[in-house]
């Protein structure tokens, strides 16, 4: 599934030989490519080359001698930190040959928790972690927590009364996660964020210690402790110095989507922000609900007083008209890093603000709309719908599926989180790490014969073996499944082996998967299409562990997004404007543009109605060409159902005058209703009805 990347509109990173390597870049970014040692903020606005600027910051440095070895380039998505390390390779090559291409190779570039498990993989003595740790995916995560609540004998979330009853354990897995992502204690996280959980703080604290102890018997790190343990490494005053001596230069993208955590790391990377460069853009701060904190660009030049603060600019994706509405929307801003963008396209139609009756209309102008530029030539994967909220794409999914308009949606279930993915790949990680009790209890559940008790003692007899599956040869076979597990436990004991390259690996557990697949799921030959693309990914060479390792810590998003029969099918894009960040169309449909669509009624303090703003402004900023903003006079209160009422809805208060005023407003249809509901000319008056009340009370 292509999305297409914010890459796009940048400028060439390709310089011709005796134009240096900076070659390309405009003063703005030759100026952040060419900084020195001095720890540097990038601010880049929307669309104005950051990618670039990076990648040529790096190339920069190589060819100024720094060894590439001690560069770490640190991002958020795997495939931001390959495109940035392509990049380097071609202004590498372009001005040093071969022998820059080689050097780009030598970078230690990807997201902040693979880098991290390299890391650590490398300096595994100096903690006492064993070099061969397992990672725990959120799924996971979540299953080992609801293991140790068992043990602790907790109540259940089902447990009856107000007093009994626990959190589920993905609500566990949010409260650790957070506090450790923010830096709060357990009780601070509880006190701001899940305050009707107060009262079981210290059955929480119980559960995260037994959990804590769980991971380390069984060899397992999760994504925070990836982090965690790297923090610690670097602030240790033996280890800490040697690793600093190690990466002298550190490069971080997305500054703004950091966390307290992060920055925490980052500072014990360079505690005086020597070698340090970040990028990124306080206007589009939009996930402080995955932790992270506007705070940390804001207050860069405080973290690090030496700091250089350049502004990037010049934006190379959007037209004027576009640049015109999005600039004055951030300008509302209560606080900010004073930038404006400046259009290289100039030319293009202004942004349309339609007003529609309801939800129902909205949907049918987008419709219409997008069927008509699809006829001028604009095909449908040029253009997106973006929305806050995931219901709010239901009524225009209808409209769509009642046209025949086919459409891709960003969001629900990703591909490691469904059923039989998790399935297959329990049997790989219980081979490669036998400590693992949820990829056993996993495996051993779906055998015939065997249920939650007999699971729970071939577990302990396996630790008692220490991973030995041949105890498991020697146990007596469960009635009415004697067969699949004489199977099963030979698959163990081949793979436990590691003699087979992995897609034969793989092939194997399928070969034992599929009955009990089908026998478990609805859909078997579809999910089995999604496990074949598994034996595919497999076939690149990597070893097991790295390949398990890789597969959690940067998943596909979905089955088509590794392959598929339609993966060049022309599609509308429908997506969340959260999940829209970093992408780009030729054309941007904004949904319910009103109080309580965006911002959402949800926003209740200065901080989030703020973070809403600038969602609204990475929305806007999407869009290259065609802008069309849609203000539903009436909605409905709540996210599904023909009985939950309407209500009107007042336009989006992000839409200044000012931002209005770069705008054509029109109704969606001759006959929508204006801004609001026609007021009637009447002979009664309000003395009237007054007189009329009291003259009922007698």
């Amino acid at each position: 599934m292509s999305r297409p990347e914010e890459a796009e509109s940048e400028p060439s990173d390709q310089p011709s030989p005796d134009e240096g390597i900076l070659a390309g870049l405009n003063a703005q970014q030759r100026t952040a490519a060419g900084h020195g040692d001095g720890p540097l903020l990038i601010v880049a606005g929307a669309g104005t080359g950051k990618t670039t600027t990076l990648a040529a910051r790096v190339a920069h440095l190589i060819q100024e001698d720094a060894d590439p070895a001690g560069i770490l380039l640190l991002t958020f998505t795997r495939r931001a930190a390959t495109e940035m390390l392509e990049r380097v390779a071609r202004r590498l090559r372009g001005a040093m040959g071969d022998a820059g291409e080689r050097a780009a190779r030598e970078v230690w570039g990807g997201t902040f928790h693979g880098v991290a498990a390299r890391v650590l993989r490398v300096y595994h003595a100096a903690l006492g972690l064993p070099r061969d740790f397992s990672i725990l995916d959120r799924g996971d995560t979540e299953d080992l927590l609801d293991l140790c609540r068992g043990r602790l004998e907790l109540p259940s979330a089902s447990g009856k009364g107000a007093g009994a009853r626990f959190p589920k354990k993905a609500v566990c897995a949010a409260v650790l996660s957070r506090s450790a992502n923010s830096g709060e204690t357990v009780a601070e996280t509880l006190e701001t964020r899940y305050p009707h959980l107060m009262q079981h703080e210290a059955a929480l604290r119980r559960l995260f210690d037994l959990y804590d102890e769980a991971k380390g018997e069984q060899n397992l790190l999760d994504f925070d402790d990836l982090l965690l343990f790297w923090e610690a490494l670097a602030a240790d005053p033996k280890a800490g110095p040697a690793l600093r001596s190690r990466f002298p230069r550190v490069l971080v993208d997305e500054y703004q989507d950091t966390n307290v955590l992060q920055a925490r790391l980052l500072k014990n990377l360079a505690p005086d922000g020597r070698g340090l460069t970040a990028v990124g853009d306080d206007a589009q701060a939009i996930y402080s609900f995955r932790a992270a904190t506007i705070r940390n660009i804001l207050d860069f030049g405080e973290h690090y007083p030496a700091a250089t603060v350049l502004p990037l600019e010049t934006n190379y994706r959007s037209t004027a008209a576009v640049l015109t509405v999005a600039n004055a929307v951030i300008a509302a801003a209560a606080e900010r890093h004073e930038k404006t963008l400046t259009a290289t396209r100039q030319i293009g139609p202004k942004p349309l603000v339609v007003r529609c009756r309801d939800e129902a209309e909205q949907a049918r102008f987008i419709a219409d709309r997008v069927l008509e530029l699809r006829e001028s030539g604009l095909e449908l994967d040029k253009q997106a719908a973006l929305f806050r909220a995931s219901h709010h794409s239901l009524a225009l999914e209808l409209e769509l599926q009642k046209r025949d308009v086919p459409f891709k949606k960003f969001g629900g279930l990703r591909f490691l989180e469904t059923a039989h993915v998790k399935d297959l790949l329990a049997f790989l990680r219980l081979a490669e790490n036998p400590r693992d009790e949820i990829s056993a209890l996993r495996c051993l559940l779906l055998l015939p014969g065997i249920g939650r008790g007999r699971a729970t003692k071939a577990v302990a007899a396996l630790r008692e073996a220490g991973g030995e599956f041949s105890t498991w040869a020697d146990s007596p076979a469960p009635s009415g499944g004697a067969s699949e597990w004489t199977a099963f436990v030979s698959l163990m004991q081949t793979l436990a082996a590691n003699r087979d390259d992995l897609s034969s690996q793989i092939r194997r557990i399928r070969n034992l998967y599929r009955p009990l697949m089908e026998a478990t799921y609805a859909n078997a030959a579809e999910r089995n299409r999604d496990l074949e693309q598994i034996e595919l990914l497999a076939g690149r060479g990597r070893d097991r562990a790295s390949f398990l390792a890789d597969l959690t810590l940067d998943p596909p998003s979905s089955a088509a997004a590794t392959a598929g029969p339609h993966e060049d099918e022309e599609r509308l894009t429908l997506s969340t404007m959260h999940s829209a960040k970093g992408l780009e169309f030729e054309a941007v449909y904004v949904l319910n543009a009103c109080q309580g669509g965006i911002p959402s009624d949800q926003a209740e303090d200065d901080a989030a109605i703020e973070e809403e703003r600038r969602l609204f402004y990475v929305a806007v900023t999407r869009a290259r060409t065609h802008l069309t903003i849609c203000h539903p006079l009436t909605r409905h209160l709540k996210p599904r159902g023909l009985r939950d009422g309407y209500g009107f809805a007042e336009l989006t208060p992000f839409l200044t005058p000012a931002a209005l005023a770069g705008c054509e407003v029109m109704p969606a249809s001759e006959d929508a209703v204006d801004a609001a509901p026609p007021t009637p000319a009447a002979t009664v008056t309000a003395a009237d009805v007054r007189a009329a009340i009291r003259g009922r009370r007698g």
